[in-house]
């Protein structure tokens, strides 16, 4: 009986490693170039997000957790509006093979005005930021309402935010969820085809980009938090362990 006791006892830990798991997201908000004062409210509303969505979320400035035993715990990691070079090699290798392993990744915002040195990482998110006009409401056009991160939009969505152009815009590289309509607003620079939002499957991993999160209303925005969740969603998939086996060697 003592032995059926323990039995059951060691299944039921196995079973909490693997739902924690698959139900923990890092937010992780870096800066090595501009500070975005939404951060502070964007950790605040996915700490919220979280609980109210079955997930549990760490938030960290700190780019020492970068390490393969602290990344093993998360099925997906936020960078919340991170700017400049934030990693060193290392941990940059780290990342890669954290994807390589089939993790996921979410970029918000400032996520693309960071680590240009960096090719495989500007794959992965998408885009690098070139510029921005003045902040100011546009038309964003919804491009595929069969994502989570979508489904629930108006078709055509107007809201204010600051609006990034790119270095380039990204192609059929990524699949394009939402694009901004250029003639809503001033300052655009990339005509008929300027994606805002997108997802990809890449390197063994899945990345989400949303461009939108600069202000911090957006963070008490119900459309905008939805879209977020959707794109966390997108990201953990159905993480349960991440398989390394996958993974490229630190020094392949």
């Amino acid at each position: 009986m003592n032995q059926m006791k323990s039995y059951f006892i060691a299944f039921l830990l196995v079973i909490t490693m693997q739902v924690g798991a698959q139900n923990r997201v890092l937010v992780f908000s870096k800066t090595a170039a501009f500070v975005h004062g939404s951060i502070k409210v964007g950790k605040l509303a996915l700490l919220k997000l979280g609980a109210e969505n079955n997930f549990k979320v760490d938030t960290s400035q700190d780019a020492s957790i970068f390490t393969e035993e602290n990344l093993k715990k998360y099925s997906a990691i936020v960078f919340l509006s991170t700017t400049g070079d934030m990693l060193d090699n290392k941990q940059q290798a780290v990342f890669e093979r954290y994807i390589q392993a089939g993790g996921g990744f979410v970029g918000v915002h400032a996520a693309t005005d960071c680590e240009y040195n960096w090719p495989w990482y500007g794959k992965l998110v998408g885009a690098y930021f070139q510029g921005h006009p003045k902040q100011q409401t546009a038309k964003l056009i919804v491009n595929d309402n069969t994502h989570a991160s979508t489904a629930h939009l108006p078709a055509v969505w107007e809201r204010y935010d600051e609006w990034y152009n790119f270095k380039k815009a990204p192609g059929n590289e990524v699949k394009v969820l939402i694009s901004i309509d250029e003639k809503s607003y001033e300052g655009g620079i990339h005509g008929n085809s300027h994606p805002m939002a997108w997802y990809h499957e890449y390197d063994g991993g899945r990345a989400f980009y949303t461009e939108l999160g600069h202000t911090n209303e957006s963070f008490a925005e119900p459309l905008f938090m939805q879209h977020l969740l959707g794109g966390i969603k997108y990201a953990i998939g159905n993480n349960v362990q991440l398989d390394y086996s996958k993974a490229k060697s630190y020094f392949s």
